[in-house]
């Protein structure tokens, strides 16, 4: 039984290994990650992702190798640096012949997170991968962070030693309740951020009530957002919190603070009579601008 204020212990962490500049940023961030919960590391490579140069591995002048044995030497030296740095992990190397994404989904649908790096997209440094990145985010069941490929670590090992996270409803109490276990896994504080009477920020589906409807509604969302955090804090007493209500535009609120932050908790809701995720566009835009990683956090429910 986990002790009231305290996050659980979490199983497993696990990352998404191509051999990109990225995916070995997003490594060394699973690796903190795994230490914060004491929990196992379980690097994940599905060698038809490995794209990676032999002659960047490492490995010698063997242009014949395959693929297959260039992902295994991804992964050897992906468990080499992950015990140089961290050497009482427990770490799992799992290669696979899958497509990354379903492997990633299935492998990741138990564990505490999962991890994974971004590329440029088409010439456009920092978006999001889409290919791998947008479908994770799309249909992941547990907690998902991505780590952006062109953010440069400049902080000791304390960061800023802020958790931001946004809310909208009261509908978001889970990604609320991470973003408060993190804060306390980080000995951080929390800095949470109400989208205002903006609806449905969060979420793919965009119909507004009628203009006057709007203020009522968002008063009301607004007021069980902030219950939502109240209650938490009680739970966790050792978190200060910090609340803001963005008067503008939620995205860029959020970008802005994100300059200050170690991580961004986003919560992205599943509507049961759609598939997937639905990644609202203040997601898609704090996930192509963020100055540091970003949780998304599962929300089911709705319509």
């Amino acid at each position: 039984m986990t002790r009231s204020g305290t996050p659980p212990q979490d199983g497993r962490v696990v990352v998404g290994l191509d051999g990109s500049d990225s995916a070995w940023l997003a490594l060394d961030r699973a690796v903190g990650e795994a230490q914060r919960r004491g929990s196992t590391l379980e690097i994940v490579h599905a060698w038809p992702w490995a794209q990676t140069d032999p002659a960047a591995l490492d490995v010698g002048a063997e242009p014949q190798r395959t693929p297959v044995e260039i992902a295994r030497t991804v992964l050897r030296l992906a468990v080499a640096q992950v015990a140089e740095k961290a050497p009482e992990l427990r770490v799992v190397p799992t290669l696979t012949a899958q497509d990354a994404v379903p492997e990633l989904l299935r492998i990741g649908a138990d564990a505490a997170l999962t991890v994974i790096g971004t590329r440029g997209l088409g010439g456009f440094t920092g978006l999001l991968l889409g290919s791998v990145g947008l479908r994770l985010a799309a249909h992941t069941t547990r907690p998902l962070l991505v780590v952006r490929g062109d953010i440069t670590p400049v902080l000791g090992p304390e960061g800023h030693g802020k958790v931001l996270a946004g809310m909208e409803t009261s509908a978001d109490e889970a990604a609320a309740r991470y973003a408060f276990e993190e804060a306390v896994r980080r000995t951080a504080r929390l800095r949470v951020l109400y989208a205002g009477t903006h609806s449905q920020l969060f979420r793919g589906d965009h119909t507004l009530p009628s203009r006057e409807g709007q203020t009522a509604r968002a008063e009301r969302e607004q007021e069980g957002a902030r219950q939502v955090v109240a209650a938490l804090g009680e739970r966790f007493p050792q978190v200060r919190v910090r609340e803001h209500l963005t008067r503008g535009a939620p995205a860029q609120a959020l970008v802005e603070a994100s300059r200050a932050a170690d991580v961004v908790v986003l919560p992205v809701h599943r509507h049961t009579a759609r598939l997937g995720m639905q990644l609202g566009p203040v997601t898609h835009a704090v996930l192509h601008h963020s100055h540091c990683p970003v949780v998304l956090v599962p929300i089911d429910g709705g319509e």
